[in-house]
């Protein structure tokens, strides 16, 4: 009996562009460090962070897109790129480059520049865009919540920008485009790299317990105690870093100034128009000055740190986020990997030996206590899946599937050294004439062969 395969085949990505990342040329090219990812269900993105190159490549066939290559033309201020993600908002679909000076770039699936600004000052770690499924759109105080956001992680800092604000970007420039033909060159200085104006941001300091590596804005969080009742909204946000392993802060939408953000919004701005003013004195350098002048910066709302979990020498690395946001997996320098609820703000489960390790969440058919609630045998609804969790170790070479939360070890798969694990931003659509629901899925991309497979949602 021919034993059986755990990964299906979607495409191979294989093309002269990837040569100019390394493809070919060098054993395990895509654990470089300066190598960044991010995949769609249309396409992948890959960018090389020292070389300011991104290449987009298609992997569905019924999508109209050519591999493209792009390389920012980023200054030395600028700094390089240092994060990339995908943002999919309806039939829109664009992608998001973050730098290591703090600039959020947008651009097309063809490589047209649509959008650029200054987030704030500091080096962009992870760029994270999540949809949120339609029974977790109300929040405590039942407004309506954005389908769509964009979270945007620095050492000390997270921002967040509402879907709705960059779709309605997405809209101006799709409309300008279509009115005349658009001339795809970088936004000058005049304008102020912002044509279609800035798009409004929510920005917070959480370097309470030290600099982060990683974070997310996990979801809607109650106010608190003896607080009344308001229409602003409170965000939960977990950190991982070196010197608190796990932190977690309530964010508030309200404007009021923390001392930090005081002294940013006042102080800084004074000192650099003193600077600005004998600057002028000794260069004569009038016009450098006002431009930079322009340049304002984002005060921070309110962050109330909530607790943390320092546990020296262990550091955090990474985080996952479930789709609902109830859970968080967090790896660490140590080689384990911890299981977080980001309610209850208490780590639920641990692993050891896992060194190096990515963590993905998935959502799984587990035949073996499968009952079924779908009415044919080829439709599938929400409750035939499982949520589970999918830790690669490349030093090991396979990837384990874990049950959530406290279920066994459902599966042990051999992978090729060299490869990554991916997930999409947001799921692929299903198909009109099927009601079947569309799980959360793991995709591994080979390094050796540029082949892009699917983990199988069927276990068991």
């Amino acid at each position: 009996m021919a034993r059986r395969s755990h990964f299906t085949d979607i495409c191979s990505v294989a093309c002269g562009e990837l040569d100019l990342l390394g493809a070919g040329k060098r054993e395990g090219w895509l654990s470089d460090p300066s190598l960044l990812a991010a995949l769609h269900p249309h396409a992948l993105a890959l960018a090389h962070s020292s070389l300011s190159l991104l290449i987009i490549l298609p992997i569905d066939p019924s999508f109209s897109l050519r591999p493209t290559t792009v390389r920012p033309p980023l200054s030395v201020e600028e700094g390089h790129i240092s994060a990339i993600e995908w943002l999919p908002h309806a039939d829109l679909l664009a992608l998001a480059l973050g730098t290591s000076a703090g600039s959020l770039l947008l651009y097309s699936t063809s490589g047209d520049l649509i959008h650029k600004q200054i987030v704030h000052p500091g080096r962009i770690l992870r760029l994270k865009s999540r949809e949120k499924s339609a029974e977790i759109l109300q929040d405590v105080i039942g407004a309506a919540v954005s389908s769509e956001e964009l979270c945007i992680v620095f050492p000390g800092a997270v921002a967040r920008f509402d879907g709705s604000d960059i779709q309605s970007l997405f809209r101006r420039w799709l409309e300008d485009k279509g009115s005349r033909m658009w001339d795809s060159r970088l936004p000058s200085e005049e304008d102020d790299d912002i044509p279609y104006g800035r798009i409004s941001l929510q920005l917070w300091s959480i370097n309470k317990y030290g600099n982060c590596v990683d974070a997310s804005i996990v979801g809607i969080m109650p106010p608190p105690l003896l607080e009344l009742q308001s229409s602003k909204r409170y965000y939960c946000a977990i950190s991982v870093g070196e010197d608190a392993v796990i932190s977690a802060y309530r964010l508030s939408e309200d404007r009021s100034r923390s001392i930090v953000g005081t002294i940013l919004s006042k102080v800084v701005p004074a000192t650099f128009s003193t600077l600005a003013s004998v600057s002028r004195m000794i260069w004569r350098s009038e016009q450098t000055v006002a431009k930079k002048s322009r340049v304002a910066l984002q005060p921070f709302a309110k962050a109330s740190p909530l607790t943390c979990l320092k546990d020296p020498p262990r550091k955090g690395e990474k985080m996952a986020l479930s789709p609902s946001g109830t859970l968080a997996a967090i790896t660490d320098s140590l080689g384990r990997v911890l299981l977080l609820d980001t309610q209850a703000l208490v780590v639920v489960r641990l692993w050891k030996g896992y060194r190096e390790a990515s963590c993905l969440f998935m959502e799984a058919r587990i035949n073996k206590d499968k009952a079924s609630t779908s009415s044919n045998c080829g439709e599938h609804k929400n409750n035939d899946y499982s949520l589970c969790l999918a830790i690669h170790a490349p030093r090991k070479g396979i990837i384990e599937i874990w049950r959530m939360r406290t279920g066994p070890r459902l599966l042990t798969v051999s992978c090729p050294k060299g490869s990554i694990i991916l997930q999409p931003s947001a799921r692929s659509a299903a198909s009109s004439s099927s009601s079947s629901y569309n799980p959360l899925k793991v995709f591994l991309l080979n390094g050796d062969s540029a082949q892009l497979s699917v983990l199988s949602s069927s276990i068991g």
